[in-house]
């Protein structure tokens, strides 16, 4: 795909590598020529400085030939410009718009639509995050949880701990483990490696084990990781920005929420948009602050400013005062691997939860969902199979039949009301949504292969 990246900042540049490395055309537009010459020096694509909402450097960028325009500057009204240019001046197909805003976003299903600013897919990293850390509060104990098919199949990751009931026992074993309960191994990482799972590998403490179920056999998979079902009463919320107002919005019905702003004026705007949390004007790098606000009874922290040192130390201090569970979102990806998992519990990286939700329109084949994991190395995705066995090189046969690389497994299959955990007896019909996941995304071209229908289907 020939594709135009408009801002090469995190966002912008990751996409960039992403892509590039899957063989596409990639050009970046941006006014910070040091960005662009950084990327370059990566990187096997094209760069073009300027104004991304400028007529003649779109043109320059050749738009004019370009299947896909995914507009994440900074700025919310240089990227609605830009798609707006990029449909009136060159008739993109697809047009893909980062908006931060939240006064867009309240109007968006009659602000971004044809006949108005003709943005295909809208794309909020808040609102990502947001939606991410939400489902975290919902399943305590797992390190990530994902979902497919509006939540009713789930892919998540918990730590194999010392003391879980799974620690020592095969992966055979986890049948008689969960009686009644059908879940699907994906995938286990021991320290940075992957491990091919058989049925002999004995699971040990530090393993990340990836697992796909329903919501209700979920609730069965977190008491064998932990022990019992954790539930959250506390959190407080260190940083009222966007992502830290709307999550208190969301979560002070099930809750007991705190706020904590260091901007006066803020905490005012936050307390008259919210009904039961209570919002704090003081600083989270201050001991005596948390400890007067009980941070020994909290059950989750959430540091969530855009200061990525800010929130690691804020983190850090809470749990050594006697949070339970500590999370922080860190933008620099350097920051990621020096985090320390046994103090900070979640590291939320904002860039590839927005990457995700991009892919899922650049990815070949009737693709609907795509989480980006373990730093944009490994993804899960769920794709929709048409055609028949003639057309298809799926539909109609059996899981076992098809020629899967050895890094790629199918979780889960969806099927009208019925989700089917995949079996190697398991037969794939049209329509069906099917869950992969790929420990390298170097099998990508063969699952895109894979999923092509034949001509005959036409």
């Amino acid at each position: 795909m020939r594709i135009v990246i408009l801002g090469a900042g995190q966002v912008g540049a990751t996409l960039a590598e992403q892509l590039a490395g899957e063989a596409n055309d990639i050009t970046v537009v941006d006014a910070n020529a040091v960005l662009l010459r950084t990327l370059q020096d990566r990187l096997d694509i094209r760069t073009v400085e300027g104004g991304a909402s400028y007529p003649s450097v779109l043109a320059q960028a050749g738009c004019a030939d370009a299947d896909m325009l995914v507009a994440v500057t900074n700025n919310d009204e240089v990227n609605m410009v830009a798609c707006q240019l990029a449909q009136s001046l060159f008739s993109i197909p697809r047009k893909v718009a980062r908006i931060r805003g939240s006064s867009y976003l309240g109007c968006a299903d009659r602000l971004f639509r044809a006949g108005a600013i003709p943005v295909d897919v809208l794309i909020s990293p808040e609102q990502l995050v947001t939606d991410h850390i939400e489902q975290l509060t919902r399943w305590p104990g797992a390190l990530q949880v994902h979902d497919f098919m509006a939540g009713r199949v789930k892919l998540a990751v918990f730590k194999v701990r010392a003391s879980s009931a799974l620690s020592g026992h095969a992966v055979a074993e986890l049948d008689t483990l969960l009686p009644g309960v059908d879940v699907r191994i994906v995938a286990l990482y021991r320290g940075e490696s992957h491990v091919p799972l058989q049925g002999d590998l004995t699971f040990v403490a530090g393993d990340e084990v990836y697992m796909i179920a329903t919501p209700a056999h979920l609730e069965a998979v977190t008491q064998l990781f932990v022990g019992h079902r954790q539930r959250y009463r506390q959190i407080m919320i260190a940083g009222g920005g966007n992502i830290g107002a709307s999550l208190a919005a969301r979560l002070e019905a099930r809750f007991h929420v705190k706020v904590i702003e260091t901007r006066p004026e803020r905490c005012r705007e936050i307390a008259g948009m919210l009904d039961a949390a209570v919002v704090i004007n003081g600083s989270v790098s201050e001991l005596d602050i948390l400890t007067e606000e009980g941070i020994d009874d909290v059950d989750l922290f959430c540091a969530l400013t855009n200061d990525d040192e800010a929130n690691v130390m804020s983190s850090m201090l809470a749990k050594r005062a006697g949070a339970r569970r500590v999370l922080t979102i860190i933008n620099n990806p350097a920051y990621v691997d020096l985090v320390d998992g046994n103090i900070i519990d979640y590291a939320i990286s904002p860039e590839q939860i927005t990457i995700g939700s991009l892919l899922a329109y650049i990815r070949k084949g009737d693709v609907t969902r795509v989480h980006a994991l373990r730093k944009g190395q490994a993804e899960a995705l769920e794709t929709v199979v048409h055609g028949d066995r003639r057309t298809s090189r799926i539909v109609g046969r059996q899981v076992v039949e098809l020629k899967l690389p050895a890094d790629v497994r199918i979780g889960a299959i969806v099927r009208g009301n019925r989700v089917i955990m995949s079996h190697a007896d398991t037969r794939i019909e049209s329509e069906d949504h099917l869950i992969f996941f790929m420990t390298s995304k170097q099998s990508l071209k063969q699952i895109e292969k894979l999923l092509q229908v034949g001509l005959g289907y036409f």
